[in-house]
């Protein structure tokens, strides 16, 4: 069945509670696309940038709060030698141009990941785009590069042992609510959704541990052509849903009547 956003609720009623608050996305197709127009792999990922730009304005437009695109996992470096430089460039290149119009759309992008395989020259990129966002207090745009689940919580993990070695923490003290401070992304909401492009069924080592309660909305539609559209497809299936936590239908019910 295909949703409309205005087919769940009337455009008056939709709330900021029925909403995802976080909205995190595996941009998946891009290659497949090119491949499909007989273009090299590479102007799908430069095509895709534009659908980048529209999920960014689609998600400010509706006043969700974070926004996690996947854009480079710890996997890819397995790719042809040639894609990786060109993505890496394309990165360079996007830092390079759209961060000022972030920042005057009050965006404040953070980058997630292990940065220490990447160049030097791009690493600064990142930390002047940071530091310029870092006090807006618009949508939080998350962009996850070199990232693993995996890499994540062992990354918390190895915090939290140093700190045992060193006498500062009891490992009985060790708990899921303390792991999570150290995960990327503690200052924010956990994602609610978790959207996949390109027709693959399944999460590919994306936000293991702070995904463990989203829903999950899979699309046979390439990133590329991912737009306004099919975003407002992709939430009002979230809206039609119900979220229950563990909890019975009924006891939410309850719940929301309460309030």
């Amino acid at each position: 069945m295909e949703y409309s956003i205005f087919m769940v609720l009337d455009a008056d009623t939709i709330s900021q509670q029925c909403l995802p608050k976080h909205v995190a996305i595996i941009m998946d197709g891009n290659g497949r696309w090119a491949q499909a127009r007989n273009r090299p792999r590479v102007f799908g990922h430069k095509k895709g940038v534009d659908a980048v730009r529209q999920s960014v304005q689609f998600c400010t437009k509706l006043g969700i709060q974070s926004l996690t695109l996947f854009a480079f996992s710890s996997e890819n470096w397995r790719r042809p030698e040639d894609e990786v430089k060109t993505l890496m460039e394309l990165f360079l290149f996007v830092l390079s141009k759209e961060v000022k119009k972030l920042h005057k759309n009050n965006v404040k992008l953070t980058i997630i990941g292990d940065l220490s395989r990447f160049s030097e020259s791009l690493r600064s990129k990142v930390d002047t785009a940071q530091k310029l966002t870092a006090n807006n207090t618009g949508l939080h745009l998350n962009v996850a590069a070199n990232y693993g689940g995996r890499w994540d919580m062992a990354n918390a993990a190895k915090q939290l042992a140093e700190q045992v070695a060193q006498g500062q923490l009891d490992p009985a003290d060790i708990t899921e609510e303390r792991i999570s401070q150290y995960m990327s992304m503690a200052d924010q909401a956990e994602p609610d959704l978790l959207i996949r492009t390109g027709g693959d069924v399944r999460i590919s080592n994306f936000l293991l541990w702070q995904a463990a309660y989203a829903e999950l909305y899979f699309t046979d539609t390439l990133w590329p052509d991912f737009n306004e559209a099919a975003f407002a497809e992709a939430i009002a299936c979230y809206v039609a849903r119900e979220r229950r936590f563990g909890c019975t239908g009924e006891q939410i019910k309850q719940l929301l009547a309460q309030t």
